[in-house]
């Protein structure tokens, strides 16, 4: 048995509400699926829906429409509005070299390639844009499976930003030399290993913790009351509880339909938990400007928008992801584009610009990353409908 649940200060034509809710009921009725979580707004707000559906059962968890979840790399959307923040305030320079901001044991030897160390070449933009051709610490590593390759198998493991160094350093190489950022185009390859460092050089120039910064400048400013980083002060004894009373339990993972606890990889990432209603708040205020001192800073986010090489069918400008719905699947007659990020657990933040429409939800698999795109497609074609 399935039990579906809607928020119930939804507000949408009732051909959408029914068209929402069998796409929830499916979702979460297919063999390789435990649950699914979604919520869908338009940009003014007026018309918003949210829901969940999940087995019915006194050990199931509730899939409420405000429950939250693990947002994996939904979180490189917050990173990079912090270092958008900082080159505003003067702390730093999306053009200066990391070297700049990072101490010799940190950059030392993290980019050698034809036995040339070209890290000083490396800067700011290069991480946010992922052009520094540095290796992605969860992908494929010497001597051993890849960190991806033990979260899809349920592994629990934690991690440090020094083994991180280690890994890139020792068992990785790069892909390519610091892309010229003066050029129309350039290779770009998603790093995990480059958003790690410009989480170290926020702390570096602030003198904060990470979560410290997300309070102070985004979801304190912002009033996301339910969206926290494990290690913040409230959830140090426990990074997963909700931040609220009130507030459901976090959605846990699964593989298929196998839970899994992987509290040690989710302590280590430095990825946030959120609600739909949180991010689609944050993605509002966002596209606004609004956590800038100048909202057309905001506008540096989709500056460049180059081919990832290892998703093509993504291209990417700062902490930003494109993806284009083609024709087939278009609601309109012509291809439309989702603006935004999504995780590898399954989860997803983006706007889709033709139709003003604002989409959020997760899967909440410990791998699942295409999928996201084939569930905005169809609330794409249910909304248009």
């Amino acid at each position: 048995m399935r039990r579906t649940l809607t928020a119930p200060g939804n507000r949408v034509t009732g051909e959408v509400d029914a068209g929402l809710t069998r796409l929830v009921q499916r979702l979460s009725s297919r063999s390789g699926l435990h649950h699914v979580s979604l919520a869908v707004s338009s940009a003014d707000g007026q018309q918003h829906w949210a829901g969940g559906s999940g087995p019915e059962g006194a050990a199931e968890p509730e899939v409420r429409p405000e429950a939250p979840f693990f947002i994996a790399s939904i979180t490189k959307r917050f990173i990079i509005t912090l270092v958008l923040q900082a080159h505003e305030r003067g702390e730093l320079d999306l053009d200066a070299p990391i070297c700049t901001y990072l101490p010799a044991e940190v950059t030392a030897g993290l980019h050698v390639r034809r036995g040339v160390d070209r890290t000083p070449q490396i800067t700011v933009r290069h991480l946010a844009s992922h052009t520094s051709g540095l290796p992605d610490f969860f992908e494929r590593r010497r001597g051993g499976p890849s960190l991806y390759r033990q979260l899809r198998a349920g592994q629990d493991m934690s991690w440090t930003f020094e083994d991180v160094l280690d890994i890139t350093r020792e068992q990785q190489r790069p892909h390519f030399d610091p892309q010229d950022l003066t050029a129309a185009t350039q290779r770009a390859r998603y790093s995990d290993t480059g958003f790690q460092l410009l989480i170290r050089i926020l702390e570096s120039v602030t003198s904060s913790t990470f979560p410290d910064l997300l309070t102070e400048r985004i979801t304190g400013p912002l009033d996301l009351t339910h969206t926290w980083h494990p290690a913040a002060p409230a959830h140090r004894a426990g990074g997963a509880e909700p931040a609220e009373p009130d507030l459901p339990a976090p959605l846990p993972l699964y593989i298929r339909r196998r839970r899994v606890t992987v509290d040690k990889v989710i302590a280590s990432c430095n990825d946030l938990f959120s609600t739909t209603g949180d991010l689609l708040a944050f993605e509002r205020a966002l596209l606004a400007g609004e956590p800038f001192a100048d909202p057309n800073t905001r506008h540096l986010l989709t500056e460049r928008r180059n081919r990832l090489r290892n998703a093509p069918v993504l291209r990417y400008g700062l902490g930003t992801m494109f993806f284009k719905v083609n024709r087939l699947m278009s609601p309109l007659p012509k291809p439309v584009t989702l603006v935004g990020h999504s995780g590898s657990t399954g989860t997803w933040l983006f706007t889709c610009p033709e139709l003003d429409l604002h989409l959020a939800g997760t899967v909440d698999q410990t791998e699942a990353r295409g999928l996201p795109f084939r569930i905005m497609a169809t609330c794409l074609r249910i909304w248009g409908s």
